[in-house]
């Protein structure tokens, strides 16, 4: 077998594998509403709050790139051991609002990507996970 046909066969591979990612059922959800509440400071994201927590099995699965186009870029990305992230959204106001660096203790929702971008755990809490 020839390095140009493996190396095709790779590509192949690859291209399948990031085309066929699981889109989640959105019904009931307002993204725009979610995009539009920064980091959770204007105090519309709390009012999704029990969307989200209901619909979070549906979320997990999805690669980062598909949450980042759903929920805009995140308000903290973290990177973690094992080539893992962290994608943070606020759910409500706190210092993050006067400064994005300040510690803060808001409640929050975390997804937890595994090296191939998939969500592989989402929590909600108060502060970083």
């Amino acid at each position: 077998m020839s390095s140009s046909f493996r190396f095709y066969c790779v590509f192949l591979l690859l291209g399948l594998l990031t085309s066929c990612t699981k889109q989640p059922d959105l019904t009931g959800f307002d993204v725009e509403k979610f995009v539009q509440d920064e980091a959770g400071c204007e105090g519309n994201r709390a009012s999704q709050i029990a969307w989200l927590k209901s619909h979070k099995e549906n979320l997990k699965g999805v690669s980062s790139n598909d949450i980042e186009d759903i929920l805009g870029k995140p308000d903290i990305q973290q990177l973690a051991d094992r080539n893992q992230e962290y994608y943070v959204y606020f759910l409500e106001k706190g210092p993050h609002c006067d400064k994005i660096t300040n510690p803060s203790q808001a409640y929050c929702m975390a997804f937890r990507f595994s090296a191939i971008g998939l969500a592989t755990e989402i929590t909600f809490q108060n502060g970083l996970p």
